[in-house]
């Protein structure tokens, strides 16, 4: 039985390492595709058509027009060069180009590429003329993403005291078609949107599939080896679920999903590029490209537009960072762009209810963050106290348990029933002593979530040398210590993760167990294991478990003091 014990104590330990893989790559299920005859792709146009009434021959259109086109060419250059149209808010500053009416770039004025004082604003559109922009529409055969659109203004400034502005662009695509691009900003969010009216002024009805593309460069520069585990890529919300689609699911050719969408787009650990459409007025959501770069497209159905009548399509665009209040006043379900995978139901709340309220107060997430894993310790101390008293009196029955060994060594089975009996007689649970770790993997993943992928963690500092609670603790050397692959990301000393992984050598040193010595060497490795798990880890994860291990050994003293007068053993009174 001893054995048992040692063994389960280390799997569960070990599930803390390897188990968290599972949890968190492709921790939200994604709904299978719709199934399609083998050999045929589905476009979004084909399953708009089943549905549509035959048309009359006098349409211009052809009867089957041909799919929402993903991106156009940015080999083909414009007809005459456009001027680039800044939009400044009191959140983002926007690039927009008569070129397309597409956005050129888009920075955020409140967050930062970097720690460094002198960072530049982050960008969320940071595309190129090769890539092409995003934003751009098109309308079947008739009207393409490139055509040039004339601004009725030079810019727009909304910070100070001007909350609203609107930016308005006209096309002529030729043969009587006018398409007209309605931009409204509010100075105080980030989210605006994007009205664009097809006018028909020829003489005959005309055909065409409404198209909006996005074009999805990652957001982030360089890479954490902690960011391996969080999905980053296509993704929308979907008859009610999150989809995310991986890069590799259509890496052989466009991809398309179908359904009622509330919003589609791409999104990157802490920032979101995402397009809501309004109700009617997008049925697709189509993908192609690769991780570095994809393009995905909102396909609307087949619309006819008669003569001396004009189509409105509208839309929200989002660009901005993922922090749940915002995202949850902005309506639709954009908060679940947020997805902390299996242990979302304490993982937000966690953030919401326990973690923001608490830095609103002291005004530092590190100083919350020990304030939390105070709260939790005290929440759990009951059940740890239990556990850690039940490995002191599986110790203290050690010296029987020994003696029945010896009795009932060639007869296993006689020995697994005396020391049954063993614990039944002296009321001791032999589980005990993993009870306590077994609650707090749930909180520990939970966490873990929470550190990694809040924005409000970003670039927020703690003391002293931690300037970053969502990057690995790194004390700065008068020498650099070079990154080892994915091992280690140098640049430092890990103070912060040795520290952690001291104390929790010493909590398993002073903690009771009735292994043998070989066993409790093993167990003693335990530490070395999780110093070297967590040194990529973010020092905000770091800073909880330590803090976690600290109060787990004051309570181990409190307990060993306690001595045998309070904790009486072998009277029938353990648990």
């Amino acid at each position: 039985m001893d054995t048992s014990r040692v063994l389960l104590a280390i799997v569960l330990s070990v599930a803390i390492i390897l188990g968290w893989q599972y949890f968190f790559i492709g921790s939200s299920p994604i709904p299978p595709p719709a199934k399609q005859a083998a050999g045929q792709e589905q476009t979004p146009v084909a399953a708009s058509q089943a549905n549509e009434p035959a048309k009359s021959p006098a349409m211009t259109a052809p009867a089957s027009p041909p799919p929402v086109p993903l991106a156009t060419s940015p080999a083909s250059p414009p007809a005459k060069p456009g001027r680039d149209i800044t939009v400044h808010t009191d959140l983002f500053t926007a690039v927009f180009s008569e070129n397309g009416a597409a956005l050129k770039s888009l920075t955020l004025n409140r967050y930062r590429e970097s720690v460094k004082k002198d960072a530049p604003g982050k960008e969320v559109v940071t595309n190129n003329p090769e890539d092409g922009y995003p934003l751009k529409f098109s309308w079947g055969d008739l009207v393409g993403g490139d055509l040039f659109y004339q601004a009725e203004t030079t810019g727009l400034d909304l910070r100070g005291e001007t909350k609203t502005g609107t930016l308005l662009m006209r096309a002529d695509a030729g043969n009587g078609i006018v398409v007209e691009r309605r931009y409204s900003f509010d100075t105080g969010s980030y989210l605006f949107s994007v009205d664009i009216t097809v006018k028909n002024s020829s003489g005959h009805p005309v055909q065409g599939v409404p198209g909006l593309e996005q074009i999805n460069p990652p957001f982030e520069r360089g890479s954490n080896p902690a960011d391996r585990f969080l999905f980053k890529g296509p993704i929308a919300f979907i008859n009610g679920k999150r989809l995310e689609v991986p890069a590799k699911e259509f890496a052989s050719g466009p991809k398309t999903e179908q359904g009622n969408i509330e919003w589609a787009g791409y999104e990157g650990n802490y920032f979101l590029r995402a397009v809501l459409p309004q109700e009617a007025d997008a049925a697709t959501f189509t993908m192609r490209g690769d991780d570095k770069l994809t393009i995905t497209s909102l396909g609307g159905k087949l619309e006819t537009i008669a003569p001396g009548a004009e189509k409105t399509y509208g839309y929200q665009v989002f660009y901005g960072p993922k922090k749940i209040r915002d995202l949850q006043k902005i309506g639709r379900n954009l908060e679940y762009s947020v997805d902390f995978g299996w242990f979302d139901i304490l993982a937000r709340p966690m953030l919401i209810w326990l973690l923001n309220p608490i830095y609103h107060v002291v005004k530092n997430y590190g100083v919350a963050i020990i304030i939390v894993t105070i709260l939790f310790k005290l929440i759990l101390w009951p059940v740890s106290q239990k556990g850690l008293k039940s490995m002191k009196n599986m110790q203290k029955l050690q010296p029987k348990m020994v003696k029945l060994k010896e009795k009932y060594k060639g007869d296993p089975t006689r020995l697994n029933q005396e020391v049954m009996n063993l614990y039944k007689t002296y009321k001791v649970n032999p589980m005990g002593g993993c009870l306590p770790i077994l609650v707090q993997i749930p909180i520990f993943f939970a966490l873990y979530k929470v550190l990694l992928q809040s924005i409000e963690l970003r670039h927020a500092p703690f003391m002293l040398w931690i300037s970053d609670l969502s990057a690995p603790d790194r004390l700065p050397l008068w020498f650099d210590i070079p990154d080892i692959g994915s091992f280690y990301v140098g640049g430092g000393l890990p103070v912060l993760t040795l520290l952690m992984g001291v104390s929790m050598w010493y909590q398993q040193k002073i903690t009771p167990t009735s292994a043998d010595p070989t066993q409790a060497k093993i167990m003693m490795f335990m530490p070395v294991l999780f110093t070297f798990m967590f040194l990529n880890f973010p020092a905000g994860l770091v800073l909880y478990w330590l803090v976690n291990n600290l109060l787990s050994i004051l309570q181990q003293k409190l307990i060993l003091r306690e001595g045998e007068k309070n904790t009486p053993v072998l009277q029938g009174g353990g648990s």
